[in-house]
């Protein structure tokens, strides 16, 4: 018994590896995330499979994963693809790939076409270090606290994005991180329409503004400066104090400088604490 998971092409199948093509015709049961788009897949690569084809997506993953399992107990080899890259990488995959580790199945991955890692490296953007955060919430009220987590994030940031809610992300993203931020949008890559737009994030919604926008889409930004949370506490507390300064009172003066800086009222504050538990140790 083995558990595979194999990366796919994000859209031209001359990205399919040799490993992946053998996996497909040797597999005995294939859980597929839509068993359309792999069909699709095997007629692009002219593979034939034997293997029984299983569907496997979000909205049925935690009663398949149980139903594979049993099938990997009982000797079988299950390949697990999603429609493009990685499965578990924000597709189907994770639960029965932790689930069969925890039962001392076999696993392993054939690694393929990565959107994230495509991403930067179109981005031009550092490289060094980054993170993934999956794709933003729907909810308004939701994405501002999503964005607002990352504001001091030094490391590049990558994020999938709907194309129908591009707009107002870029619009919440300007809000959070400053209109001159560093941003790339990298849409429909290795298909035919494949399109890289570079610039400020001011710049990227000027042009989602004005430009029909489709396909996949994995967005890029650049990291905050170093240090930025302390440059930004420190501007906090020397911002709070010219207004108590001027006869406001502390709560009034948080307030303002929240209102004035874009942040909640909790992160002044918070701020204002630890600059004054710093400089009672220093005394």
């Amino acid at each position: 018994m083995s558990l595979i998971l194999a990366g796919t092409p994000l859209g031209n199948p001359k990205d399919a590896s040799s490993r992946l093509i053998a996996a497909i015709e040797a597999a005995a049961v294939i859980a597929a995330e839509d068993s359309r788009k792999f069909h699709r897949l095997c007629k692009d690569l002219d593979v034939r499979f034997s293997g029984r084809v299983i569907s496997f997506f979000e909205g049925n993953e935690t009663e398949r994963t149980q139903e594979l399992l049993n099938i990997l107990k009982s000797g079988a080899e299950v390949l697990v693809v999603s429609d493009a890259g990685m499965p578990t990488v924000s597709d189907p995959g994770f639960r029965l790939m932790r689930d069969a580790i925890a039962a001392g199945i076999s696993v392993s991955v054939i690694p393929g076409p990565s959107a994230v890692t495509m991403a930067i490296a179109l981005s031009g953007l550092p490289t060094d270090r980054f993170i993934f955060e999956g794709f933003s919430p729907r909810a308004a009220g939701a994405r501002e606290k999503f964005f607002s987590n990352l504001r001091h994030e030094e490391r590049t940031i990558v994020w999938f994005e709907a194309p129908h809610r591009l707009q107002e992300s870029l619009t919440d993203a300007v809000e959070v991180f400053g209109s001159d931020r560093l941003a790339v949008m990298c849409r429909e890559m290795t298909k035919t329409y494949e399109e890289t737009i570079r610039g400020t994030l001011a710049e990227l919604l000027a042009w989602s503004s004005t430009n029909e926008v489709l396909g996949e889409i994995t967005m890029v930004l650049a990291g905050a400066p170093m240090d930025a949370a302390v440059t930004s506490a420190s501007a906090m507390v020397a911002r709070v104090g010219e207004f108590e300064a001027a006869g406001m009172d502390r709560k009034a003066a948080i307030a303002t400088v929240a209102e004035e800086l874009n942040l909640s009222k909790r992160e002044v504050f918070a701020a204002m604490v630890d600059a004054k538990s710093t400089s009672k140790i220093r005394t």
